[in-house]
């Protein structure tokens, strides 16, 4: 009688989690930095739609384990797939398509992202901290954007970068590729507050908490129109917002807690 050789399954690339109204969705692939490979791409873009779909869920955390928040794209894959006929066009086409897909996933969830970072975002690793709604940052995180040193420039990132931080400082980060201590990067407007090491998940879970106690179709519509008027001309994003405005105070959580806000006091 022969026995089958077991297979050991590959260990999960991320792991969610639920408490109470938050979800955190933690990349898990310590070991190699928590690379945005296709397969890491795919299961982040899939957690998020997910999430998204869940009235529950009133705010998603982006963790993760180990000293790298993310290294950016897996360049052991991308350097496999030069291999192809094409020299690997076809799969950059689409490693790109579908990275661009992530972040626009994290943009289009109704729920306020906050990213979670106690270690180094690099490349489009950093790009997916940039794209979250906010950001919490441990004292001894770093940031950058270093493709400019091995000949890559970081355009992708640069995408979400220079829609968080003033064109100068944007233009240093990819420039030069160098590393951005926590504090700076707060100075450049990449994450909102700087908290104690191993304090980050702590503070982004209080945030949540306070988030989380908002009425949640007023977040949605808040987040959404957020983004769409901070692409429009100004007189484009009055008129928009105007619109907006208008059909917040006909929802039932503005008659509500207008008419609360009014009441005598007794």
């Amino acid at each position: 009688m022969t026995t089958a050789a077991l297979v050991e399954a590959p260990a999960p690339l991320i792991h969610i989690e639920d408490r109470g109204a938050i979800r955190i969705i933690t990349l898990a692939n310590p070991q190699r930095r928590n690379p945005l490979s296709t397969a890491m791409i795919a299961a982040l873009l899939a957690a998020l739609q997910a999430a998204a779909g869940e009235r529950t869920v009133r705010v998603v955390l982006l963790a993760h384990e180990g000293p790298a928040f993310s290294a950016g794209h897996d360049l052991r894959e991308i350097q496999a797939a030069r291999a192809a006929p094409d020299q690997g066009r076809a799969f950059f086409v689409s490693l790109m398509a579908a990275c661009s897909a992530l972040m626009l996933q994290i943009r289009a969830i109704p729920q306020p992202v906050i990213a979670v970072v106690e270690g180094v975002a690099t490349a489009a690793g950093c790009q997916l901290v940039a794209t979250c709604d906010l950001a919490l940052a441990g004292a001894e995180a770093r940031f950058a954007t270093p493709g400019v040193n091995i000949g890559l420039f970081c355009s992708t990132p640069m995408v979400a970068l220079s829609r968080n931080v003033s064109p100068k400082h944007a233009m240093e980060m990819l420039l030069t590729g160098d590393l951005v201590d926590a504090a700076t990067a707060a100075r450049f407007g990449l994450v909102n507050r700087v908290v104690p090491a191993g304090s980050a998940m702590a503070e982004a879970e209080a945030l949540a908490q306070q988030i989380a106690g908002k009425p949640a179709a007023v977040l949605k519509i808040g987040k959404e129109a957020f983004y769409r008027q901070n692409e429009m001309p100004l007189e484009a994003a009055y008129a928009y917002a105007s619109e907006v405005m208008v059909e917040n105070m006909l929802m039932r959580e503005a008659q509500e807690g207008i008419g609360a806000f009014v009441a005598p006091k007794r």
